[in-house]
């Protein structure tokens, strides 16, 4: 555990995937004193692997998204990772679960089609919640809307169009054989982080920046802020003076649930994708035997998950157990046993999983992400205008603001420090 440092240059706020961009580009730059300061006393967030080295499950964060043009698909290569380049089978769903060719066919249809009126919808004047371009009575609305909790975390009538819209998708996925979540403790190897140093307070009055933590004060001259929306919705971080319009951006851009639950496998049937139903939104999405490892990797987002969480592993478990049954044969109810699963909303440091949007908020990003007075910087996956709920738009946001913290130094004209000063500092 690093020491806290009493005074540095910049402190950023969370260890997650912008925080430990942030930290390594101004760790790399010279003469400046960084220190973290994470809640959790582990780096990456919501990007978690558990599990042994030869069966990592990734809790959180599992897909190199846009993989052809995310940032962190060639830092994984440089750290010696195993980078999947298999395409995932997301649209062979159907053809998995016993939905006819045709069916699947028309499914297809459907969704090109949804996406199209939810573009046409998003250059509308005014913002609209995404449920609204839904056909009436339509065959694949309950699938179009469990899709949207298993992307978004939330159900697509609390979802802006605008903002959906905004999401930019190479349609390339790939997958790390040992885990989203350990390429980020890789990342962050060597950072001078403060963990169990939960921040309360952000105190801007002063020439310097005071953050009280659980562990003490800090004085910095530029902070960045990457904590998750509801961190600031809620104010768990307090700022002082207040910062109504950061408070009002972040409550327009809660987290919404998506979970995953591991089960145990015993069969042996091939790497295939399945969906538990198509008529209802209480369901979830199964990926069998992930690397040909013994597992299965549920999915399952929004009220559902909220409640799955609230009722526990073994209600989960009992859910996806009896819906692989219908699926599979009952037979399989003997080959299954729970690993592990995630609890995102009732996780204390994001009670969330990725953010969203809602109908009338599309700018709100754009808010969040403004600097206040060139001191305060914002950063996460919140506050990315184009690659919000992912790790890499995470991680990029944070290499921005440490960019722009630079400038700033750069640009500012401060007293020169003793010697003494800066060996106090470097002790740090």
């Amino acid at each position: 555990m690093a020491a806290l440092a009493d005074e540095v240059d910049v402190a950023v706020i969370g260890a997650g995937a912008a925080g430990v961009a942030a930290a390594r580009r101004l760790a790399a730059a010279p003469n400046v004193s960084v220190v973290v300061l994470e809640a959790r006393e582990r780096a990456g967030g919501r990007a978690w692997t558990v599990g042994a080295n030869d069966l990592p499950m990734d809790l959180g964060c599992e897909w190199l998204h846009s993989a052809n043009r995310n940032m962190l698909t060639p830092l994984a290569a440089q750290l010696g990772f195993s980078i999947d380049k298999k395409r995932p089978g997301w649209t062979t769903r159907l053809r998995h679960s016993g939905e006819s060719k045709e069916a699947e066919a028309d499914w297809l249809r459907e969704r090109e089609a949804h996406n199209a009126a939810m573009h046409r919808a998003a250059q509308e004047a005014e913002d609209q919640p995404a449920s609204s371009v839904l056909v009436p009575g339509g065959r694949w609305n309950m699938l179009l809307n469990a899709i949207s909790t298993w992307i978004n975390g939330v159900e697509l009538e609390s979802l802006s169009v605008k903002d959906n819209d905004c999401y930019e998708d190479s349609g390339i996925n790939w997958r790390m054989r040992e885990g989203y979540g350990s390429l980020f403790t890789a990342l962050a190897a060597g950072l001078p982080i403060a963990f169990r140093a939960a921040a309360s307070r952000i105190d801007h009055r002063g020439r310097r920046i005071r953050v009280v933590t659980g562990r003490g004060t800090v004085t910095a001259a530029h902070v960045i802020v990457t904590v998750p929306t509801t961190a600031i919705a809620d104010e768990d971080i307090k700022f002082d003076p207040p910062l109504p319009e950061k408070v009002a951006a972040a409550s327009g851009l809660p987290l919404g649930t998506a979970d995953k639950l591991f089960l145990a496998y015993d069969g042996d049937a091939a790497e295939r994708y399945l969906i538990g139903s198509t008529t209802r939104l209480e369901t979830m999405s199964y990926q069998l035997r992930p690397f040909g490892r013994p597992r299965i990797n549920c999915f399952f987002g929004g009220r559902f998950a909220a409640q799955l969480e609230r009722d526990g592993i073994a209600a989960m478990t009992a859910f996806a157990v009896d819906e692989l049954a219908a699926l599979c044969g009952a037979a399989i109810r003997r080959q299954l046993r729970p690993l592990a699963a995630s609890f995102w909303r009732q996780d204390p440091f994001s009670r969330g999983s990725y953010s969203y949007a809602r109908p009338g908020h599309a700018d709100d990003r754009v808010r969040l992400a403004t600097p206040v007075d060139d001191r305060l910087f914002f950063a996460g996956e919140a506050t990315s205008r184009n690659f919000f709920t992912t790790a890499h738009g995470a991680y990029e946001t944070g290499i921005a603001a440490a960019e722009a913290v630079l400038s700033s130094l750069t640009s500012r004209t401060t007293p020169a420090r003793s010697t003494e000063d800066r060996a106090r500092r470097n002790r740090h």
